[in-house]
């Protein structure tokens, strides 16, 4: 029977009129197009305002001492002078292959891998980035789910997030991991730690008082950490510890210690230095971590010297496997003793030796606070650096085979401590330029980012702060969006683009922590490792040596499912990088017209999955809509929840997230 406008229009079937309409458009569209996808409104682009503005921005900072970091001159990454349009068909292809769901693009380049000349000093586990860097989504493991949270994490994770069984195997010994069920559990032990981590900690302060763990010591690297506990127990002193190892050296200890919460990162002691400046770390620990510190003329330990802050530690901790016998006991003698040869060549002071019950070795060594020491040295070996031809770099720079100088202030007096902890965090520190307005600016920068973060970013921005824990800050300046978390339970990674004002030794000096690093090309890092990512007007400067489309694939790969991206940046920055972001299906709020908050919402992915989205210019049609292309198959699924989507009524403004699953907004607006 046929219905009159007139009574669809008592009927107030607005519904079924609104669905005719749109099936009269597509059906015209996919009459007029010859390719198979079709065009289709989906997606409304909506705007989110309150009352208030944002602080402006703080001007960027200036440099600190060293000059700014350039692209290395050995082999230096692509440069693209015109970087490609944004709009067009874009594909996102799956990973595939046998390491696709933990892919990391410039550690697992096998090509390049397998072209090396030498592997004798861990060549294979530096950075080997592909060109062109691929653009593949990474996949997720089976059974992957929501991660435990912090501080339950520490403890406990879900296996099927980390399924690597062999660590489990290898480690059953131990007391590094175990699997109990679903999870895998960390209980606090490990080959040095035989009466648990925790005791440990409390030896190492009694054996060296002055280190007063979080006070006086409040920024440690953690070489070799296995599932990094000592680096998640020394939480609870307010101690921040890096822990980094190699890839796959016990098979993804850097991964489950992400997934646990604890602040980790890849890297190894080979042939390059490792990304952080020079004399920035309170204390250095080694536990077991199979470096070899007299090889290549001591140049591994000469690193440490490098990142060592001037009175710094390093604690050296032998295990209780070399104090069993007569034999063993000779390797831990040899091993010492040419431990004192380069030790005493660099001028490190032993000022604390001891074994506590359970037979574990510790020896403490102090790095000098001036240069004196360096002339009165027998022999000149290793020598002096000639300042003026070392590079100030530490981005695929080679490592030393000389001792830098100790810093001096501008009057030739030795640099100071930084403050105890947590007066460091908002103190003048150390490190930060000579130039005359610099102090002004650090302050100011400061209190900008409190404003920011408590305004904005915790009251305004829609974020569940609650299920975030691994923070990254991908342009992070003085620090300051970190300083203003501090009392957040999470962690901040700041990181300081190695094309921009080096101010990463002030960081290290507010007791946070960070690395160098290029967003040209892919981080140290395993998939699914962070919680949220933070950008403040990053991208401009990227569009001018690469594609930011590359960028978003790395920030993909980096994110957990459910995660978050804050992105401040310019007006004409935000609206290209905003169909880009959508292109991966995330969903996008612009917050007081400046602020992208984005969030992971649907990161499932099988094998099979082939995502394919048009990108096209802004609004072209004017009238506030986003056009994401789908196949015919894909649109005739969509219909009939489209059709009998009934929560609809005229009137009022209601809004469902995705009622159909597929990754749409629908959003109705009242009747005019």
């Amino acid at each position: 029977m046929a219905i009159s406008v007139q009574n669809l229009i008592k009927e107030r079937k607005y519904p079924f009129i609104f669905s005719l309409l749109a099936l009269i458009l597509i059906t015209f569209l996919l009459l007029t197009k010859t390719q198979s996808p079709i065009t289709s409104t989906l997606e409304l682009v909506q705007s989110r305002s309150t009352s208030s503005s944002p602080p402006t921005s703080a001007p960027p900072p200036p440099s600190v001492r060293s000059s700014p970091i350039s692209s290395p001159s050995t082999e230096p990454p692509p440069i693209h002078t015109e970087p490609p349009p944004i709009h067009g068909d874009v594909s996102w292809n799956l990973c595939n292959g046998a390491v696709a769901v933990d892919y990391i693009p410039c550690l697992d380049n096998f090509k390049a891998i397998k072209a090396l000349k030498s592997l004798r000093h861990m060549e294979h586990r530096e950075r080997h980035c592909p060109e062109p860097s691929p653009r593949c989504l990474v996949p997720l493991p089976r059974g992957y789910r929501v991660p435990v949270p912090w501080p339950r994490s520490r403890d406990m994770v879900w296996f099927d997030n980390v399924p690597h069984p062999k660590l489990v195997e290898y480690k059953k010994d131990q007391n590094w991991v175990r699997k109990s069920g679903e999870y895998l559990v960390f209980p606090g032990g490990g080959t040095q730690f035989k009466d648990g981590v925790t005791h440990y900690i409390e030896f190492v302060e009694k054996a060296l008082p002055v280190i007063e763990w979080g006070k006086h010591t409040r920024v440690i690297l953690d070489v070799g950490c296995g599932v990094a506990s000592f680096g998640g127990y020394l939480l609870d002193k307010d101690v921040i510890t890096l822990s980094f190892a190699p890839k796959d050296e016990h098979e993804a200890q850097i991964q489950f210690a992400l997934e646990r919460g604890i602040p980790s990162t890849l890297s190894v002691i080979g042939t390059q230095r490792l990304p952080f400046p020079d004399n920035v770390y309170d204390l250095i620990h080694c536990a077991r971590c199979r470096v070899h510190w007299d090889a290549n003329g001591g140049k591994p330990l000469m690193e440490l010297n490098r990142i060592l802050r001037p009175g710094g530690f390093f604690v050296w901790s032998a295990t209780p496997v070399y104090r069993n016998d007569e034999r063993d006991q000779n390797v831990w003698n040899c091993l010492y003793s040419t431990m004192v040869v380069v030790t005493e060549s660099i001028c490190w002071e032993v000022v604390a030796k001891t074994v506590d019950s359970s037979g574990v070795g510790l020896v403490i060594y102090k790095k000098p606070v001036s240069s004196s020491c360096y002339g009165k040295r027998k022999d000149n070996n290793p020598p002096l650096c000639d300042q003026n031809n070392r590079q100030n770099i530490s981005w695929y720079t080679p490592l030393d085979s000389c001792l830098a100088p100790l810093p001096v202030d501008s009057m030739g007096n030795s640099y100071s401590w930084p403050k105890e902890w947590p007066k460091r965090l908002t103190s003048k520190p150390p490190h930060l330029s000579a130039e005359r307005d610099a102090e002004e600016i650090f302050y100011e920068d400061t209190k900008h980012w409190s404003a920011l973060v408590s305004d904005v970013y915790l009251e305004g921005a829609a974020i569940n702060w609650s299920n975030v824990r691994n923070v990254m800050d991908m342009n992070a300046g003085y620090g300051g969006f970190a300083a203003a978390l501090i009392d957040m339970p999470l962690w901040v990674m700041n990181v300081i683009p190695v094309n921009g004002p080096d101010t990463l030794s002030v960081i290290f000096d507010r007791g946070l922590i960070g690395v160098y690093h290029d967003w040209c090309e892919s981080f140290n890092t395993y998939p699914r490792t962070y919680d949220l990512l933070h950008s403040s007007f990053l991208f401009k400067n990227l569009t001018q040596r690469c594609d930011i489309m590359q960028v978003a694939v790395e920030m993909d790969r980096i994110l957990r499912p459910g995660g978050f991206v804050l992105v401040q940046d310019t007006v004409e920055m935000i609206n290209d990088l905003t169909p880009i972001l959508r292109s991966l299906h995330w969903s996008i709020d612009l917050f007081q017209e400046q602020f992208l908050v984005v969030e992971i919402r649907n990161k499932k992915r099988d094998s099979e999955a082939r995502i394919r989205t048009r990108i096209v210019p802004r609004d072209p049609a004017g009238l506030g809509l986003r056009w994401t292309s789908i196949s015919s198959q894909e649109f005739f699924t969509v219909l009939p929840h489209f059709y009998n989507y009934k929560q609809l009524s005229f009137g009022t403004r209601r809004e469902t997230h995705d009622p159909a699953g597929l990754g749409m907004r629908w959003t109705q607006y009242p009747q005019t």
